[in-house]
């Protein structure tokens, strides 16, 4: 199944977190993300022409993310949005992390 056809999972922790391989496995899916030298982050930043239009995917973002129940950390700036993804409740990387990646992709 592909990522953006899947929804986000509540996580309360006490499951691992991904491991390499599989988080590996997963970013094929979303090729234009990297994930951070610990494994624990997957992080992409995004362009964009001027400060009004990285606002509003930023809004797209937030309202994408809250649909979902899974947030990210996000940095809004003069043309480009910086986004980190993570699930703190298992301190590093979930299925949740690469499903919103894939739909944040089709905004």
């Amino acid at each position: 199944m592909k990522l953006t056809e899947m929804k986000c999972e509540a996580c309360e922790g006490g499951m691992p977190p991904l491991n390499k391989v599989e988080a590996e496995v997963l970013l094929k899916q979303v090729p234009e993300w990297k994930i951070s030298e610990d494994g624990k982050e997957l992080q992409r930043k995004f362009a964009f022409k001027d400060f009004k239009d990285a606002l509003v995917f930023g809004n797209k973002v937030g309202e994408l993310a809250e649909e979902e129940g899974h947030h990210p950390d996000m940095t809004i700036s003069w043309g480009s949005v910086g986004i980190v993804l993570t699930t703190h409740a298992i301190g590093g990387l979930s299925n949740n992390d690469f499903i919103l990646a894939s739909k944040i992709d089709t905004l």
